[in-house]
């Protein structure tokens, strides 16, 4: 098996050409670095993330290129373009707003050079506020693959930003779709169900950007109408059953209506450790 790997990224004119900054620092400063980056950039974005963005390509010792779309096709179109455009079997997922820790990626690969049956391997993530020394949460996920399988039916098993992938299997399940707030659960339940092998690291593998903005964005009726739509996607699938989807459904609805103040505690004390 080929061990060399890309990492895919995706960006669009919201980002913060700061935490950009700060990711790519992160990736560059790997105890083992990637062979390419694949920068889907979604849409047009501003003079400053441009900016940035080319500065890093400038100086870059590895290959960098970007996937440039003339319109916003939200993420999961933009992965679905990006990864075709990705070099080797192993891709790295990693978002731009993201500072992964220093031997991720050397983690990683020696856990696919041990287990080469399988396909998609991720881990926990912590999250923090501001820097990454002021730590929120962690959100843990299941270990093993029956687990793993079994959550996947309710919520996400794979923190998207931490996975790392066989890109053959991803095609084989159909690549990622639109499907906006589940792009990454539809891809893993689609994978899942035509018989990819998971497993996660039971350990921190990236500190993940969260706070008040992102506890704000999971709340109203348009949000909670966007999520079931996507579990509707997810439920066609046939890898989760009605009920299922119907209490998916009503426990966001529970959270979409809480308050904000009420809402942060829910995040912080039920969902994370």
């Amino acid at each position: 098996m080929d061990f060399r790997f890309s990492v895919l990224m995706s960006v669009y004119i919201k980002e913060n050409p700061e935490y950009f900054r700060e990711c790519m620092k992160s990736i560059l400063t790997q105890t083992l670095l990637p062979d390419e980056i694949v920068l889907v950039e979604d849409g047009p974005l501003t003079k400053e993330l441009t900016a940035e963005i080319e500065a890093w390509k400038e100086k870059c010792n590895i290959p960098f290129q970007s996937v440039k779309l003339k319109r916003n096709k939200g993420l999961g179109l933009a992965l679905a373009e990006g990864i075709k455009f990705c070099s080797y079997d192993l891709i790295a997922r990693m978002d731009t707003d993201d500072i992964c820790v220093p031997d991720r990626f050397e983690k990683q690969i020696q856990v696919f050079k041990e287990n080469p049956d399988l396909d998609i391997l991720g881990s926990h993530i912590t999250e923090f506020e501001g820097h990454i020394t002021n730590v929120l949460s962690v959100r843990k996920v299941p270990l093993k693959q029956e687990e793993i399988k079994k959550y996947q039916r309710r919520r996400s098993a794979f923190n998207h930003m931490t996975v790392m992938y066989k890109k053959k299997s991803v095609l084989k399940a159909g690549n990622y779709k639109n499907a906006p707030l589940m792009e990454d659960d539809l891809l893993w339940c689609e994978m899942l169900h035509t018989g990819a092998v998971g497993m996660n690291l039971d350990t921190s593998l990236v500190y993940a950007r969260t706070g008040k903005a992102m506890v704000q964005r999971r709340g109203g009726w348009q949000y909670f109408c966007k999520y079931c739509k996507g579990r509707r996607k997810i439920l066609n699938t046939g890898y989760i059953t009605k009920i299922d989807y119907c209490i998916t459904c009503l426990a966001q609805l529970i959270v979409s209506l809480m308050p904000l103040s009420l809402r942060s505690v829910f995040f912080s004390k039920m969902l994370r450790q």
